[in-house]
Protein backbone atom coordinates (compact mmCIF):
# COMPACT_ATOMS: atom_id res chain seq x y z
CA UNK A 1 0.00 0.00 0.00
CA UNK A 2 1.43 3.41 -0.59
CA UNK A 3 2.09 5.79 2.21
CA UNK A 4 0.18 8.44 0.48
CA UNK A 5 -2.80 6.15 0.86
CA UNK A 6 -2.35 5.65 4.80
CA UNK A 7 -2.06 9.20 5.00
CA UNK A 8 -5.51 9.56 3.71
CA UNK A 9 -6.83 6.64 5.96
CA UNK A 10 -5.41 7.71 8.96
CA UNK A 11 -6.80 11.52 8.73
CA UNK A 12 -10.55 10.02 7.77
CA UNK A 13 -9.88 7.71 11.08
CA UNK A 14 -8.64 10.86 13.14
CA UNK A 15 -11.30 13.12 11.82
CA UNK A 16 -14.50 10.13 12.55
CA UNK A 17 -12.46 10.03 16.04
CA UNK A 18 -13.26 13.51 16.50
CA UNK A 19 -16.39 13.45 15.75
CA UNK A 20 -17.28 10.85 17.77
CA UNK A 21 -15.26 11.99 20.68
CA UNK A 22 -16.95 15.11 20.50
CA UNK A 23 -20.78 13.45 20.52
CA UNK A 24 -20.06 11.92 23.78
CA UNK A 25 -20.12 13.93 27.58
CA UNK A 26 -17.78 12.83 29.99
CA UNK A 27 -20.45 13.30 32.59
CA UNK A 28 -22.41 10.46 30.74
CA UNK A 29 -25.32 11.95 29.03
CA UNK A 30 -23.84 12.57 25.39
CA UNK A 31 -26.00 11.52 22.54
CA UNK A 32 -28.29 9.21 24.74
CA UNK A 33 -29.46 12.12 26.55
CA UNK A 34 -31.00 14.03 23.72
CA UNK A 35 -33.31 10.79 23.10
CA UNK A 36 -34.65 11.80 26.94
CA UNK A 37 -32.51 8.98 28.28
CA UNK A 38 -32.37 9.41 32.06
CA UNK A 39 -29.31 8.19 33.90
CA UNK A 40 -31.15 5.66 35.17
CA UNK A 41 -32.83 4.15 32.59
CA UNK A 42 -31.44 1.01 31.00
CA UNK A 43 -34.17 0.04 28.75
CA UNK A 44 -34.67 1.77 25.21
CA UNK A 45 -31.50 2.76 23.29
CA UNK A 46 -30.08 4.95 26.25
CA UNK A 47 -27.67 1.92 27.21
CA UNK A 48 -26.97 0.84 23.24
CA UNK A 49 -26.03 4.38 22.72
CA UNK A 50 -23.35 4.47 25.06
CA UNK A 51 -22.37 1.18 24.34
CA UNK A 52 -22.00 1.64 20.57
CA UNK A 53 -20.38 4.99 21.14
CA UNK A 54 -17.58 3.59 23.49
CA UNK A 55 -16.93 0.41 21.07
CA UNK A 56 -16.89 2.52 18.47
CA UNK A 57 -13.93 5.03 19.82
CA UNK A 58 -11.93 1.80 21.34
CA UNK A 59 -12.09 0.35 17.59
CA UNK A 60 -11.19 4.04 16.06
CA UNK A 61 -8.30 4.67 18.17
CA UNK A 62 -7.05 0.99 17.74
CA UNK A 63 -7.33 1.39 14.01
CA UNK A 64 -5.48 4.94 14.39
CA UNK A 65 -3.06 3.07 16.12
CA UNK A 66 -2.22 0.41 13.51
CA UNK A 67 -2.35 2.66 10.77
CA UNK A 68 0.28 4.59 12.11
CA UNK A 69 2.52 1.94 12.39
CA UNK A 70 1.82 0.48 9.04
CA UNK A 71 2.48 3.54 7.69
CA UNK A 72 5.99 3.56 8.99
CA UNK A 73 6.72 0.66 6.99
CA UNK A 74 5.34 2.06 4.02
CA UNK A 75 7.60 5.23 3.96
CA UNK A 76 9.75 5.16 1.09
CA UNK A 77 13.71 4.62 2.22
CA UNK A 78 15.89 3.35 -0.63
CA UNK A 79 16.88 6.60 -2.41
CA UNK A 80 12.77 7.41 -3.96
CA UNK A 81 13.44 10.27 -2.08
CA UNK A 82 16.66 12.22 -3.04
CA UNK A 83 17.01 13.86 0.05
CA UNK A 84 20.25 13.90 1.68
CA UNK A 85 21.33 16.37 4.33
CA UNK A 86 25.29 16.12 2.83
CA UNK A 87 23.67 16.93 -1.12
CA UNK A 88 21.86 19.73 0.43
CA UNK A 89 24.25 21.52 2.24
CA UNK A 90 27.17 21.27 -0.02
CA UNK A 91 28.35 24.33 -1.72
CA UNK A 92 26.75 26.59 1.44
CA UNK A 93 29.48 28.87 3.52
CA UNK A 94 28.83 31.02 5.69
CA UNK A 95 29.31 34.28 5.35
CA UNK A 96 28.45 36.03 8.66
CA UNK A 97 31.32 36.11 10.75
CA UNK A 98 30.35 34.71 14.82
CA UNK A 99 30.19 37.10 17.19
CA UNK A 100 30.36 36.71 20.95
CA UNK A 101 26.82 37.14 22.12
CA UNK A 102 27.16 36.66 25.67
CA UNK A 103 27.09 39.68 28.01
CA UNK A 104 30.25 39.93 30.02
CA UNK A 105 29.20 38.84 34.01
CA UNK A 106 31.67 41.90 35.21
CA UNK A 107 29.90 44.36 33.13
CA UNK A 108 26.35 43.03 34.15
CA UNK A 109 26.71 43.29 37.96
CA UNK A 110 28.09 46.53 38.55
Amino acid sequence: MNYTAFLILILIVSIALILIVMVQNPKGGGLSSSFGGGGGQSLGGVQNTNNFLDRTTWTLAIAMFALILLANFAIPRNGDNNFNLENTLEGVESSAPIENTIPKTNDTLK
